[in-house]
């Protein structure tokens, strides 16, 4: 199967006027001309194109790719392996760098003047609001979105940390539970279900018992939710979602049920 020039334009997101280039400078030429003298690319060509695509993500020369190319002593296997790890080092350091800078983001908009240091010393690899869009979205109409937007914009440094450590002891506690069998439904459960609900309603919103299950809820239909707990112990998600609804039952109930 052979392609025009557009077609293969179209495909790999280039230009007709890239391709004649390459053409002109021997980088890649068609494989075929058609009896009109129109250029046709086979699969090879593509084969070909994508390596040159490729090299040049990376930075690479036209000069340079040519002879990368050309070159009968390159395993192309091993250059493809070497052009995956290039990308992969490449993507994790944007990764990383969005990261700060999202961080730096929302660090301002929650009013907090913090060095580039304590930003990293306050949220590490974690985003307190990484959904803020979403969580306006959602919430933005309820006085609970609106107390904890009042009280964030608050905190200082020394405040995050604090709400930060007792969030990880906490979540620790029930990492600690699950691991030694611990029923999600004991007494040990329930009491560390009732500091999360304190934890929430201290320092973000006033928390009830219905909030919170839908919290629990939350934390294991939204896949995002979960990995964060699961990271921590797998199956935790599942274990606080369990204790916060086995402690609201509890307590709804009365002290004698």
């Amino acid at each position: 199967m052979s392609y025009t020039v557009g077609q293969v334009a179209a495909l790999s997101g280039t230009t007709v006027r890239t391709l004649h280039h390459y053409d002109q400078i021997g980088l890649l030429a068609p494989s075929e001309r058609s009896h009109a003298g129109h250029r046709r690319y086979d699969d090879g060509d593509l084969d070909r194109l994508q390596q040159i695509l490729f090299y040049r993500e990376l930075g690479f020369p036209l000069d340079e790719v040519r002879t990368l190319l050309d070159d009968p002593d390159v395993d192309p296997r091993e250059a493809l392996r070497r052009q995956h790890r290039v990308l992969t080092e490449r993507i994790e350091k944007l990764t990383k760098m969005a990261a700060a800078v999202q961080r730096n983001l929302e660090a301002k908009r929650m009013g907090i003047n913090l060095t580039p240091e304590e930003k990293f010393e306050v949220f590490g690899d974690h985003d307190p609001e990484q959904y803020a869009e979403e969580v306006e979205q959602r919430w933005g109409h309820t006085e609970a979105y609106r107390e904890s937007r009042r009280r964030a914009a608050s905190y200082t440094k020394e405040d995050w940390k604090r709400i930060a450590a007792e969030g990880d002891r906490i979540n620790e506690g029930f990492a600690a539970l699950l691991a030694a069998g611990t029923p999600a439904d004991s007494a040990e459960a329930r009491d560390l279900a009732e500091q999360h609900r304190g934890w929430i309603s201290r320092n973000h919103y006033e928390c009830g018992y219905e909030m919170q299950r839908c919290l629990g809820e939350m934390y294991v239909s939204d896949e995002r939710f979960t990995a964060t707990y699961d990271a921590i112990a797998p199956g935790l998600a599942v274990y606080i979602r369990d204790a916060i609804t086995a402690n609201a039952d509890r307590r709804q109930e009365g002290p004698g049920a």
